[in-house]
């Protein structure tokens, strides 16, 4: 058996289980690491909305950082609901202290049923502290017209989001295409600092999408520990939440989960049935 590397997520708890934490830690095991955590929030949170949201203490959040760190060597980090000025630079402090690196940013901003997950005050925090040291950010198309201020709708448009990202400092940027609805794909974009690379699978047609944006995300971030070039680690990724869309779960009267083990599911027998 050969060695299992560690990732950590420092993100909010999602109730539901679909997103959030929850979704980062069944996605890195999914694609084969240990997952460890830091959580930065608690959301009152189901398939249909966020009702509540708690952002827990800064001090609390920095001693997470520090105890997972002090014990495990985390290969790779990623980064997702980080709601405030001070837990954003909070964050970015034991980043630059500690070195932490690969560091993949998903910045949260909106649930998908329109409830705040970033404070207004705090986009430009995260534009100037966190994006500049992260090796790659991943905003699906809404949260990456928030940070430009211009509508992301096409591929076109993600390549140029991407482009002005990738000029606030982060080492490479990701636009998730799953909302650029005037796309029949699901295309992604990726600028590396010099060039564009599109990932292209079949658009889904199917309600129950809850967390694939953390999903991919800590999935890049798994993939990244295990060694991969960017490009590869972003395209192992998109097959791997395609095909957790595919077999997502009709959990809850709203959007349900994506499946972050439909392999084990196709399996006839379990060891442990």
């Amino acid at each position: 058996m050969g060695e299992v590397k560690v990732c950590l997520t420092i993100a909010g708890s999602d109730s539901g289980g679909g997103a959030g934490i929850q979704a980062d830690i069944k996605s890195m095991q999914a694609n084969g690491v240990f997952a460890t955590s830091v959580l930065t929030a608690i959301t009152a949170q189901n398939t249909r909305e966020v009702t509540d949201a708690l952002e827990l203490p800064v001090e609390l959040i920095r001693s997470q950082i520090d105890a997972v760190f002090d014990d495990f060597q985390i290969s790779a980090t990623k980064t997702g609901m980080l709601s405030s000025v001070e837990v954003i630079e909070t964050v970015a402090e034991s980043v630059s202290e500690r070195n932490i690196s690969p560091l993949v940013v998903d910045p949260v901003m909106i649930s998908k049923s329109g409830f705040k997950l970033l404070k207004d005050d705090a986009v430009d925090v995260l534009k100037t502290v966190l994006l500049p040291l992260a090796t790659l950010v991943t905003p699906n198309a809404h949260e990456a017209a928030l940070l430009t201020g211009f509508p992301v709708e096409t591929e076109e448009d993600a390549r140029k989001a991407a482009e002005a990202i990738a000029g606030m400092g982060p080492g490479a940027v990701l636009v998730k295409g799953g909302h650029l609805e005037k796309e029949e794909e699901a295309v992604d974009v990726l600028f590396d600092g010099t060039e564009f690379h599109s990932f292209r699978e079949d658009r889904i047609d199917t309600p129950h999408t809850h967390g694939t944006g953390c999903t991919y995300a800590a999935a890049i971030t798994a993939n990244l520990a295990k060694g991969y070039p960017l490009r590869v680690a972003v395209a192992r990724s998109k097959l791997y939440v395609t095909k957790a869309i595919r077999a997502g779960l009709p959990l809850g009267s709203g959007h349900g989960p994506t499946d972050h083990f439909y392999y084990l599911r196709r399996r006839t027998e379990f060891p442990f049935s």
